[in-house]
């Protein structure tokens, strides 16, 4: 099996492990955020060519969701955040 080939083999396991990964927009996952009672947000910030680009991901009705967004989204104080040294999202 070629280098590639089993890279791309691991990363189709990645996501039968992690399941499915919806990618919204930041307004919409700022919105998801705002209709939720609980639960746990992941954030992670870095730079992209002097940009502060910010990366989300929270479960919501049994569902991944995930967003990235040039700033910063305020996420509500009833929910509980973690920041992550990374996010990765397979793609």
């Amino acid at each position: 099996m070629s280098t590639a080939a089993a890279a791309q083999a691991a990363i189709q396991q990645a996501i039968k492990a992690s399941g499915a990964i919806i990618k919204i927009e930041a307004n919409d996952f700022g919105r998801m955020l705002s209709r939720m009672d609980d639960g746990l947000v992941i954030e992670h910030q870095s730079k992209l060519f002097f940009k502060d680009v910010y990366k989300y991901s929270t479960s919501y009705k049994g569902f991944v969701f995930y967003c990235k967004s040039n700033e910063k989204i305020t996420i509500p104080t009833r929910l509980e955040s973690i920041s992550a040294k990374h996010i990765w999202v397979p793609q």
